[in-house]
């Protein structure tokens, strides 16, 4: 396997226990990234780790500090975060088993692919899988990765498992912060049912292969352009005016729009045989 494993480990459902690996199940390795640059030189520029009073230092001599105070600090270095051991830190340890509609969506954080090691473990993992596959839940547990432990959702995937990391409560906003000022308003019911068609008319099967990233092809575009020499520049339509005054008309020419859009196709064929036919006739 190509992909280095983010986190080794143990699964563990009660007694059972398999040695597993965590890997990254997303990358953004495809995304335009860049460095800074000085026009003059051309060289890229190295951030240099300083010290106010004593100037540039090793990054290898650094430790980390929790401020307690303005300007006074606690030190960690790499000792201090290796006596942190809880069983999570090497042991993923299954606790409860939810419906998967019982975890609001806000919860959901990174996807991890659990693999199971090569050797005496593998067995285990396809029984704590087939076990959860029966049950039909998602399995709650914890790990510690980047030196911090996570709650993790597990659901099974194929022949392995798929861990979501689970946002702490405390990193979740109040959704009644921001929705209580929203004003009660009572909305037409000829509008929703016009709205209702609009929808119908736009579903279609979920296929995230046809998502694209429209800024960053631009960007790329443009990355082409310059290295030929050119400008690079790269023009894209300016939105549309969304400043709707008569909401009415506005949902009625929408879904004049959207069936004439899903009809596109077999409009152009139909009217392409009737001239044939009175030709003939003639």
């Amino acid at each position: 396997m190509a992909a280095r494993p983010t986190w080794q480990g143990h699964l563990k459902l009660s007694l059972v226990t398999c040695p597993v690996a965590l890997y990254t199940a997303t990358s953004s390795s495809e995304r335009v990234s860049f460095h800074l640059i000085n026009p003059d030189t051309n060289n890229r520029i190295r951030m240099v780790a300083t010290d106010p009073d004593t100037g540039p230092v090793e990054r290898s001599d650094l430790v980390k500090g929790f401020e307690v105070s303005k300007d006074e600090y606690v030190l960690f270095d790499d000792a201090d975060f290796d006596k942190v051991k809880l069983e999570s830190t090497r042991t993923i340890d299954i606790g409860q088993f939810v419906d998967e509609d019982e975890i609001d969506r806000l919860y959901w954080d990174d996807p991890f692919y659990v693999v199971p090691e090569k050797g005496v473990g593998t067995e285990a993992f396809a029984v704590i899988r087939e076990a959860m596959k029966g049950a039909g839940k998602i399995a709650i547990g914890s790990v510690v990765i980047r030196g911090r432990e996570r709650q993790l959702a597990l659901e099974v995937r194929g022949k392995g498992l798929v861990a979501w990391s689970l946002r702490p409560h405390e990193e979740v906003r109040d959704v009644d912060d921001y929705f209580d000022d929203i004003p009660a308003v009572k909305a037409d019911a000829e509008m929703v049912e016009i709205a209702e068609r609009i929808i119908g008319q736009k579903e279609a099967k979920f296929d995230p292969s046809k998502f694209v990233d429209r800024y960053d092809d631009a960007l790329k575009a443009m990355i082409k352009t310059k290295q030929k020499g050119g400008k690079g520049l790269v023009e894209a339509p300016e939105p549309d005016d969304t400043n709707v005054i008569d909401l009415m008309a506005a949902l009625r020419s929408s879904l004049k729009g959207s069936a004439t859009g899903a009809k596109k196709a077999p409009a152009k064929k139909a009217p392409a045989k009737k001239p044939a036919a009175k030709k003939k006739a003639a």
